[in-house]
């Protein structure tokens, strides 16, 4: 997952020094574009050999706009870190940072957001906001052991939640990668037709 934060990030600052100004819907199809380059490439690619021979690009859901979200946040500065269960006995220590409340189809919905300890300690990553989701579409068109936003801390009392930046966990595509597993918490209940769909080895 750390590689592909570093990815994405440079993709996005070379896209902003290059076209401005940038929208939100601009940042999901570079994001794309970067995701589909790769794991394309055999340097980069989390796929195993015998799938990667056969790809040729990831199946997204179209940009859509609704789905690009201004939340309320509050941050939480007294949790307590603590055990993120991942799919295999890996154990990572996250801390709960803060909290995304806001409105979709007429409900409230709120969002926990963490910052991995060991992560948030190395200058580039110091920022960085981890968001683990389900939905209702969770299992059925997209994966059903969640999917991912990385996130910047913001400077005020609100931010941008993009779903349409929403990537599977590694563990999708390889069973050698250990994935966090979103919280219960962090289930939204409403269809998030935004982001990545679902993996299938063909």
């Amino acid at each position: 997952m750390k590689r592909l934060i570093i990815l994405v990030a440079a993709a996005l600052l070379q896209y902003a020094c290059t076209s401005s100004p940038q929208t939100e819907s601009e940042k999901a199809l570079l994001f794309q574009k970067t995701l589909n380059k790769e794991f394309a490439n055999k340097d980069t690619s989390p796929l195993v050999p015998d799938a990667l021979k056969n790809f040729k690009e990831l199946d997204f859901f179209p940009v859509n706009e609704r789905f690009i979200i201004e939340a309320q946040f509050t941050r939480t500065p007294d949790e307590v870190p603590f055990e993120m269960p991942t799919t295999t006995e890996r154990k990572p220590i996250y801390v709960k940072y803060g909290e995304a409340t806001f409105l979709l189809n007429g409900k409230e919905q709120k969002l926990d957001l963490f910052q991995d300890i060991n992560l948030r300690n190395q200058k580039e990553y110091e920022k960085h906001l981890f968001l683990p989701f389900t939905d209702l579409t969770s299992g059925v068109s997209t994966y059903g052991g969640g999917r991912y936003i990385d996130l910047e801390i913001p400077e005020g009392e609100a931010i941008i939640l993009n779903f349409n930046l929403a990537y599977n966990p590694y563990c999708v595509y390889n069973p050698k990668f250990s994935c966090p597993i979103p919280p219960e918490q962090n289930y939204i209940n409403a269809e998030i037709n935004a982001g990545i769909k679902d993996y299938k080895y063909k």
